[in-house]
């Protein structure tokens, strides 16, 4: 018994030692990421409401690095995919609907609350149906550049457009709970639709357009400081309109995929 115990610890041992950093960097992005999902909900219980959207766009920043991350250094892991779906369940599901719901929704009732856990709840079922379609060894190369609905940082910033917008144009029109549990109700079926949106984890850029991006970046990198609500709002606007394109480009490549023939069946040569 004394053995085992001695074995189980050098094992213990060496797991620790062979850790890398490389691996711990990605899934500390993830846990900042997390945290940040709940600071938001710290600030909407003070009514901070401009530092709670800025904690889950902060959370939103993290979750898009913390993969590029982990593929740049080759510290990807199942731990770490986990880890990064319980991150954007807790940042972009439940932290959206409860900074709402103590927003505009605290005096609308029963049926508030009901709105929004059934955006936490769509959250949850959207990242469970995106991991096992990771596993999906039919899927064409093409749906790569795919999500299946809207992924979940870009829902919450669909969801969080009428506390956006209200700090433009102030309370009176938007923080009504009509308008708010419109967009709770859409996103939510955006959440769990077939709908396809642009993935844009692998895009490339042409060489020539490399340093006109550049110069966009750092345009729009200046707006959002300058002029945070106009460029956030004018950001969750522009890719409101790339879903109708994403569909349009999903259902002429889902065309070309079906109509292709099948390969031809390999034949046993007889000796």
């Amino acid at each position: 018994m004394d053995s085992l115990q001695k074995i189980s610890k050098s094992g213990k041992k060496r797991q620790l030692k062979g850790l890398s950093l490389n691996t711990m960097i990605p899934n500390m992005l993830t846990l900042l990421a997390l945290c940040s999902g709940m600071t938001a909900i710290r600030f909407a219980l003070m009514e901070h409401w401009e530092a709670a959207i800025l904690a889950i766009l902060a959370a939103a920043i993290l979750d898009t690095l913390d993969g590029r991350v982990a593929r740049l250094l080759k510290g990807a892991s199942k731990f770490g995919a986990e880890l990064d779906s319980l991150s954007d369940f807790i940042s972009f599901g439940v932290a959206p609907a409860m900074v709402l719901y103590l927003w505009a929704f605290q005096d609308a009732g029963r049926f508030a609350w009901i709105l929004t856990l059934l955006l936490a709840a769509c959250c949850g079922l959207r990242l469970a149906r995106f991991n096992v379609m990771l596993d999906d060894p039919d899927a064409p190369v093409w749906q790569a550049n795919y999500f299946t609905g809207t992924p979940a940082p870009a829902s919450a910033g669909i969801v969080l457009l009428p506390l956006i917008v209200s700090l433009l144009i102030g309370d009176e029109i938007v923080r009504r709970p009509e308008v708010v549990a419109f967009f709770m109700i859409l996103v939510s079926v955006l959440l769990v639709s077939r709908v396809p949106t642009y993935s844009f984890k692998k895009a490339k850029i042409p060489r020539n357009l490399i340093m006109p991006t550049l110069v966009f970046v750092v345009f729009l990198g200046a707006a959002s400081f300058s002029a945070p609500w106009i460029t956030l709002t004018t950001v969750i606007g522009v890719y409101l309109c790339t879903i109708p394109f994403s569909i349009r480009s999903h259902a002429r490549l889902s065309r070309q995929w079906k109509s292709k023939p099948p390969p031809p069946a390999d034949h046993d040569k007889e000796a």
